[in-house]
């Protein structure tokens, strides 16, 4: 199934600025205390965006560990290459598309994640059966994403603004079904673990940022309910008085970021 999705930088740089500033959990230390992850680790990081994820393993491990971060977004990986100056380029960063075949050997890596994007891969079970591949036998696979219930006050308020239906999510609806289960039949053992950040906004601005940086024409997900620009003005002129009567109201806006985190042993 090809999934028409285009991520930008500022839209993504956006959101994780907003579950930094108003969560109440931090997801990276999440992370690092189910993976538990051991000095001199080889890493690979799929679909690593700017190199959040990338950088994160490497600050934990101080720096012994040898981690390269992909990404099919040049202009994301140019990020990415850029900030790595700080470690001394000491992350190798690459670009690959996990919709084809991986340039890499077989059994080369103890771990393989895949944070916030599996669920865009047009084919799953190929997809993981390459990760499976590049893995090392009892490497873990690492992938993160959004369960059914992510973010519900989100979509509720799009719902009432709007009067349409949501449009299928590629992540809450496929996460949960199709990539765990598809793990389950690849690997030896897998497990699951859930985080949970509520994100707590006393006024509408950030949720609003929130929620153009998720809607943006260039994510190209939300057709349904726009095609023109000022369509999509008009749909958030829409959000944003019905999250205002609901802030004023109940005082506060509270998006609860609900994350599986699957975790998959060779």
């Amino acid at each position: 199934m090809k999934i028409d999705f285009e991520e930008t930088t500022d839209d993504l740089a956006k959101r994780i600025n907003i579950h930094e500033q108003f969560g109440s959990r931090d997801i990276d230390s999440w992370m690092l205390e189910v993976l538990n992850l051991q000095p001199g680790v080889k890493i690979l990081d799929i679909g690593c965006g700017a190199g959040k994820q990338c950088f994160s393993y490497f600050h934990h491990l101080n720096g012994n560990a040898d981690i390269t971060g992909t990404d099919v977004s040049r202009d994301l990986l140019a990020e990415a290459i850029a900030k790595n100056e700080q470690t001394g380029n000491a992350v190798k960063f690459q670009l690959l598309d996990f919709n084809l075949p991986f340039l890499m050997a077989d059994n080369q890596y103890d771990l393989l994640s895949a944070c916030f994007a599996i669920y865009y891969a047009q084919d799953i079970p190929w997809t993981l059966a390459e990760m499976h591949r590049v893995l090392k036998p009892g490497g873990r696979l690492f992938t993160t994403g959004p369960m059914p219930s992510n973010k519900q006050l989100f979509y509720d308020i799009i719902k009432e603004a709007t009067g349409k239906e949501i449009p299928p999510m590629p992540g809450s609806s496929r996460y949960a079904s199709q990539i765990y289960g598809t793990m389950q039949q690849l690997f030896s053992k897998t497990e699951q673990h859930i985080f949970e950040n509520p994100l707590t906004f006393a006024s509408v601005e950030p949720f609003m940022v929130y929620t153009r940086a998720s809607m943006s024409e260039d994510r190209k997900l939300w057709n349904s309910l726009f095609q023109t620009h000022e369509e999509f003005e008009a749909v958030m002129q829409a959000i944003e008085k019905v999250a205002q009567r609901r802030l004023s109201q109940d005082g506060h806006l509270v998006m609860t970021k609900v994350v599986g985190g699957f975790i998959a042993t060779k």
